[in-house]
């Protein structure tokens, strides 16, 4: 019949359109996990914002007044200033010993000694010279070695304010029982004073506030740097050198070793 075609079956049945419509306004669970995870970032990012606020806003501006008595002294390698300010604190006999740690295999006691003509005769008695430790994990474990050997208990660790933090760090995970007390080094090429608005101190702070958070994070699942794969994959290579101790550094420098002990010996 004229008008009777099968409209009757574009008729919806009851309900459809309010089940869309219900559909249409619930998110999807593909939408519920993106927003999630936005979440999530975005708590994140805030997280290490505010731990980089924090952290670079507690590195030292100026170096301590006074420095505690410690049984030895350990300085990182890294700026001619440290090891300065690292021998100053061995005359000033804030320490019964220095390890310098992370000595280029090219410098010996007489280059030391000519950087520094007053302390001569400290270094020939006093220092031991790391060649073996190739970052801050390494540092750590050879001090650890250093500080076993002559049973030292407390220890003043010379750095850069900047690299303080990540060496506590590092110092602390190797060491847990010997005590450790800092003594920031402050240079003028880097101004921490103003880290929020200085370019040139910005980027310094923020891959070293990097490098503590991972230092940090292994810490965690670590039980020995010396032994963990992780610090070789973080660290980018072995933080120690496989060559032996004895088969490191010049020739002179062994020979004034070996003429101190014999010193001592006597």
């Amino acid at each position: 019949m004229i008008g009777s075609t099968k409209d009757d079956l574009a008729i919806e049945p009851p309900g459809t359109t309010a089940r869309c419509a219900g559909s249409a306004a619930r998110p999807s669970l593909r939408r519920v996990l993106a927003l999630a995870a936005a979440a999530l970032a975005g708590i994140g990012v805030l997280l290490i914002g505010v731990g980089y606020v924090r952290f670079a806003a507690a590195i030292d501006a100026q170096e301590p007044t006074s420095t505690p008595r410690t049984d030895a002294i350990a300085v990182v390698t890294g700026g001619a200033q440290r090891i300065g300010d690292a021998i100053g604190l061995l005359g000033a006999d804030r320490g019964a010993r220095l390890l310098i740690s992370g000595v280029n295999e090219r410098t010996g006691r007489e280059e030391l000694a000519k950087l520094n003509p007053a302390s001569r005769d400290l270094l020939t008695c006093c220092v031991d010279l790391d060649y073996r430790a190739r970052n801050t994990i390494g540092n750590a474990i050879e001090t650890r070695r250093w500080v076993r050997q002559h049973g030292f208990r407390s220890l003043l660790v010379v750095t850069s304010n900047y690299h303080m933090p990540r060496t506590l760090a590092e110092f602390a995970h190797a060491m847990p029982g010997v005590k450790l007390v800092a003594h920031p080094v402050v240079t003028e090429h880097i101004d921490t004073a103003g880290w929020w608005h200085r370019w040139s101190t910005i980027k310094v702070l923020v891959p070293e506030y990097a490098k503590y958070l991972a230092s940090r994070l292994r810490s965690l699942v670590e039980s020995d740097p010396e032994t963990s794969r992780l610090s070789v994959i973080i660290g980018g290579r072995k933080p120690v050198s496989s060559k032996p101790a004895e088969l490191l550094g010049p020739v002179g420098d062994k020979a004034s070793q070996q003429h101190s002990h014999a010193r001592q010996g006597n």
